[in-house]
C-alpha cells in the first residue's frame, strides 16, 4: 500500500500580523504580486516533481498567511497549471483557507469555479472585543456575510477556526462563541486554546488568560455541547459532522507524505531510502527571486517520536501495522512506550491498535515526553 500524498501551498501575506501568530506571515505593504508569486509557485513544484513518481494528489490545501487575499483570476491560474503538471485524485479534497475581512460573495464563486470544494473560515472568536484583542481585521458581522456569500456560492463543505481560553474569557463568553460557530451549520470546527507562541507579540505582552480550572470547565462543557450537537471529535481540537474530517489533516496525522511550495512551507516524502524533509526559503521576496529547498533526511531513532507527534492527536489513534507502513520500523521500538504510556493511564491497547485516553489527549506533551 503506498503512502497517500498531499499538496500544501503556503501563501505569506497578512493585512495585519495577528499578536498570537508565530506562522510565517507578513504584513502586506502595498499591492502583493500576485501572477509573480503564482509563476513562483508554478516553478517551484516543477523544479522536484520527478520526486514524486506521479503519484495521485489526494488532498490540497492553501494556508497562510491569508490565502483569500488573493484574487479569484490567479487562483483559477494556478489550479490550470496544477492539473496540467499533477494527477488530481477523483474525490480529491482542496481547500482554502479565509479571513472574513477579505472575502465577498464573487471571490467565493471564483474559487468554488477554480475547482476549491472546501473552505476553512478563521474565525476565532464571535465577541468584539475578543476580535479587537486578537487583532483580527474582520467584525462579527463579517463573519455572517462571508459564510452566506460562501454558501450561495456553492460550498457545502466548511470549518469555523475558534479560539477558547482568551483574555479575560469567561464560561458563558466562551460557549457564546461555541454557539454561534455551530449556529452556522458547518460541517467542520477546529476548535483549540489560545496559546502563547516565543515570537509573538503575546509572548512580549501576555495578555490575562483564564485559570486552569475555568479552562477545565470551558473544555468540558464544550466537548458536551459539540457531541450534542453532533460533533464527533476526532483529533485534539477538531470536530465533525460524520465523513467531514479534515482528509489533509488527516494526512498529516497518520504520518503520510505531502509537497510544500510556497515560501516558507515545509514538505515530506518518504522514499526507499527514508524519509526526508524539505523547508523552502521564508521571506517573500527571496523566495520571489529565487525558490530553495532545504532537504533534510529523518535520522531513524528520530522516527518514532516524530509518528506519535502526530498519531496520538487523533482520537482513534493508530495501529501497529500502519506505524510500520508509514516508517518502515517494527512496531516493537515502541514496546518501552508503551508500557509507560498504559501504566500512566494516558493510552490504551485494544485489536493490535493504540489510542490516547481522554486524559492522554489532554496531556499530549507529558506523554510524549515517555518517548
Amino acid at each position: 500500500m503506498s503512502i497517500p500524498l498531499s499538496l500544501y501551498i503556503h501563501f505569506p501575506w497578512c493585512v495585519r500580523k495577528c499578536p498570537y501568530c508565530d506562522f510565517n506571515s507578513h504584513e502586506t505593504k502595498g499591492d502583493i504580486p500576485q501572477s509573480a508569486y503564482i509563476d513562483a509557485l508554478v516553478s517551484d513544484l516543477r523544479a522536484y516533481l520527478p520526486e514524486y513518481d506521479g503519484r495521485e494528489i489526494q488532498t490540497i490545501f492553501m494556508g497562510g498567511g491569508t490565502p483569500s487575499l488573493f484574487n479569484a483570476e490567479s487562483i483559477s491560474n494556478l489550479f490550470d497549471s496544477l492539473k496540467a503538471d499533477l494527477s488530481f485524485a477523483a474525490d480529491i479534497e482542496i481547500t482554502l483557507e479565509a479571513n472574513p475581512g477579505t472575502t465577498d460573495y464573487e471571490k467565493f464563486e471564483g474559487y468554488f469555479e477554480a475547482g476549491i470544494n472546501r473552505l476553512s473560515i478563521g474565525v476565532q472568536s464571535f465577541d468584539s472585543q475578543h476580535l479587537h484583542q486578537l487583532g483580527r481585521i474582520h467584525s462579527t458581522h463579517d463573519v455572517f456575510q462571508a459564510h452566506r456569500a460562501a454558501t450561495l456560492a456553492g460550498f457545502t463543505n466548511i470549518n469555523i477556526d475558534l479560539m477558547h481560553g482568551l483574555n479575560q474569557q469567561t464560561l458563558d463568553g466562551a460557549m457564546n462563541d461555541l454557539n454561534e460557530a455551530i449556529a452556522l451549520k458547518p460541517t467542520h470546527i477546529s476548535w483549540y486554546q489560545l496559546t502563547i507562541e516565543p515570537n509573538t507579540q503575546f509572548y512580549k505582552n501576555p495578555p490575562s488568560l483564564p485559570q486552569d480550572d475555568l479552562l477545565w470547565d470551558i473544555y468540558e462543557r464544550g466537548l458536551e455541547r459539540l457531541s450534542e450537537n453532533g460533533f464527533s471529535r476526532y483529533e485534539v481540537s477538531a470536530f465533525s459532522l460524520k465523513n467531514r474530517r479534515s482528509r489533509h489533516n488527516l494526512n498529516y496525522w497518520l504520518f503520510g507524505d505531502y509537497i510544500g511550495i510556497g515560501a516558507g512551507a515545509h514538505g515530506k516524502l518518504t522514499t526507499k531510502y527514508g524519509i526526508t524533509r524539505t523547508a523552502k526559503t521564508r521571506m517573500p521576496k527571496d523566495y520571489l527571486a529565487k525558490q530553495r529547498t532545504i532537504t533534510t533526511k529523518v535520522n531513524e531513532d528520530e522516527i518514532p517520536l516524530e509518528f506519535l507527534m502526530n498519531a496520538l492527536r487523533l482520537s482513534d489513534g493508530f495501529s501497529f501495522s500502519l506505524f510500520t507502513q508509514r516508517t518502515g520500523l517494527k512496531a516493537e521500538v515502541l514496546d518501552g512506550f508503551i508500557s509507560e504510556g498504559e501504566q500512566a493511564g494516558l493510552i490504551e491497547i485494544s485489536n493490535q491498535e493504540v489510542k490516547p485516553t481522554l486524559r492522554g489527549l489532554q496531556f499530549l506533551n507529558e506523554l510524549l515526553m515517555m518517548v
